[in-house]
């Protein structure tokens, strides 16, 4: 079915049921509840779930299959955001057509940047990609913002004023993104007893979009492509040798790769239609590479894992402040009270990237294969499997 093996259809479909009912499984508290704030079901953080997933699917492409680690890509996906916005200015706030310019437009820059860094290999690659990215942050922070053509909108951000030309902008359509009318923000409440939960438009549109390119990141392992990508992971000197040329396996890898992080870059301006330059700075490049490696590289749904862990994080985490911590340890007394906050202040609320380090710590020590391998380990443990050879190393097991 769909081309796929039992195996991965089992896993595309579980990745399915997961988006598609995440409104209930991300909000298990009551709404009134002491712990609902760590309920991640609201439109927003649901968004950067599946956005951010898309983001680390692609990266995993490149990184998990060839072995080229890529620092600068988050230049792919400024690119995509001002791409979007640029057609909400020019042609309306229909999504779709900003959607496929994001794509086109961060190939085209994808295949300009890897023909010029894919001359190299290891950390020198790592580092032109770096040395790009961080160009294009400069470019569309000061360069591209000159008042003369003002691509960028430098530091305020490109977004969408009354007086753009919107040529085919209705009055009877939202002054909004929408799908053909529908308004991405448009949200239905149901209420059940204690929980609330919140139906986003923009949310599943983006959720679908995540599942397809779940679906084609499947099909590129699993090809004669994919194990090419493998073979130059593997040995590409040996490959080279053989007489074949690696470098157009590499270059399209990196082309899908940057593909797959403009169509995000224009999903998060789809939702929200702002685009700026701090989308394209080096640390923007640095967290894709983090959530791929905490969920497990080369694996399927390691990235989508990772992705989620961290925005978790950024959003649930930094919210703990010390007003939450009283309430939390106020059955304490007094002293032991302030004795404990003392100790776990720094590693919520602002200090969310400390827990951050320390579970990445953990996992490159104990988990070589990131969450995707915890998640084999446990699963060998209820089975009552011993790990074999080939089994130990998650990150040879792409499937999972």
């Amino acid at each position: 079915m769909l081309g796929l093996k039992k195996h991965d259809l089992s896993l595309l479909i579980i990745v399915a049921i997961l988006t598609m009912a995440a409104p209930f499984l991300l909000n298990p508290f009551p709404t009134e509840s002491g712990m609902a704030q760590f309920n991640a079901g609201y439109p927003d953080l649901m968004q950067k779930f599946v956005i951010f997933g898309i983001f680390a699917i692609g990266f995993n492409i490149l990184f998990g299959l060839t072995g080229y680690l890529s620092f600068g890509h988050a230049a792919f996906l400024g690119v995509g955001s001002y791409a979007c916005v640029w057609m909400f200015k020019l042609l309306g706030y229909n999504v779709l057509p900003g959607i496929l310019l994001s794509i086109v437009v961060s190939g085209l820059f994808a295949l300009l940047i890897g023909v010029i860094t894919l001359r190299r290999s290891g950390i020198y690659f790592s580092i032109l990609t770096l040395a790009f990215a961080q160009m294009s942050f400069a470019l569309a922070y000061s360069v591209l913002s000159n008042p003369k053509f003002n691509l960028t909108n430098g530091e305020t951000g490109l977004q969408v004023y009354a007086d753009d030309p919107q040529w085919f902008h209705s009055d009877r359509l939202p002054d909004l993104p929408h799908l053909f009318g529908l308004s991405m923000r448009a949200t239905h409440r149901m209420e059940l007893g204690a929980w609330e939960f919140q139906f986003n438009v923009g949310y599943y549109m983006c959720a679908v979009i995540m599942l397809l390119c779940f679906y084609l990141a499947i099909r590129i392992f699993r090809s004669p492509f994919g194990l090419m990508l493998r073979a130059v992971k593997s040995n590409q000197q040996r490959m080279n040798y053989t007489g074949l040329n690696s470098r157009p396996y590499t270059l399209a890898a990196f082309v899908i790769s940057g593909m797959y992080a403009g169509l995000a870059g224009g999903l998060l301006s789809a939702v929200d239609p702002l685009a700026g330059a701090e989308r394209m700075q080096w640390t923007a490049s640095g967290e894709v590479v983090l959530m791929t490696i905490l969920g497990g590289a080369g694996t399927l749904i390691g990235p989508v894992l990772g992705a989620g862990l961290i925005k978790y994080f950024e959003n649930i985490f930094s919210k703990i402040n010390e007003s939450v911590l009283h309430g939390w340890f106020g059955f304490l007394p007094d002293g032991l009270e302030d004795f404990v906050i003392t100790l776990v202040y720094p590693f919520v609320g602002k200090g969310w990237h400390l827990t951050l380090g320390v579970i990445f710590m953990l996992v490159v020590i104990f988990l070589p294969g990131g969450l995707v391998e915890g998640g084999q380990r446990i699963g060998r443990l209820f089975r009552g499997k011993k790990p074999s050879g080939a089994a130990k190393s998650a990150t040879t097991e792409p499937a999972e």
